[in-house]
C-alpha cells in the first residue's frame, strides 16, 4: 500500500508534505503541474518505462525516447478525460514490431496508472523509429 500526502499552501495550492515524493499541484499557475496534467504525466511516464523495459530487455539498442501527449476532456464537470493520445518518438535500430509489441504489452498488461482509468476513455497511440 502507498502512503502519500499533500499540504495546502493556500488558494488553490498543494505541495508534498515531508517524507513524500516531490511534487507541487496548482488549479491554474501557469508553469506549475494542474492535477489533470500529473494524470497525463502519470500515463506517459509509466507507459514510456514499460516500453523502454521491453526494448532493453530485448537487447536492442534504444538510443533515447520521448513521448508526446495530447488529451480531449469532456466539456461539461467534473471535465474528465475523454480521450488520450500518446506518440512516441524511438531513436534507434529498434525493430518496428517490438516497439508494437511493447506498447501493447503496455496498453493491455503493465501500466497500472492506464489500466487505473475508466475503461470509456479512448486511448490512441502512434509511434515512429529514426
Amino acid at each position: 500500500m502507498y502512503s502519500l500526502s499533500l499540504d495546502w499552501l493556500g488558494d488553490l495550492k498543494f505541495k508534498n508534505s515531508p517524507h513524500s515524493p516531490e511534487i507541487e499541484l496548482h488549479s491554474s499557475t501557469p508553469g506549475v503541474t494542474s492535477p489533470t496534467q500529473a494524470l497525463a504525466y502519470a500515463v506517459m511516464g509509466c507507459m514510456a518505462m514499460d516500453i523502454v523495459h521491453v526494448i532493453q530487455k530485448g537487447r536492442h539498442d534504444l538510443r533515447s525516447m520521448s513521448v508526446r501527449f495530447k488529451g480531449e476532456r469532456a466539456s461539461d464537470y467534473p471535465k474528465r478525460y475523454t480521450g488520450m493520445t500518446l506518440h512516441f518518438e524511438i531513436h534507434g535500430p529498434v525493430p518496428t514490431a517490438v516497439v508494437e509489441r511493447a506498447i501493447e504489452l503496455s496498453r493491455t498488461k503493465y501500466c497500472s496508472v492506464w489500466n487505473s482509468i475508466r475503461t470509456d476513455v479512448a486511448l490512441e497511440t502512434s509511434f515512429e523509429i529514426t
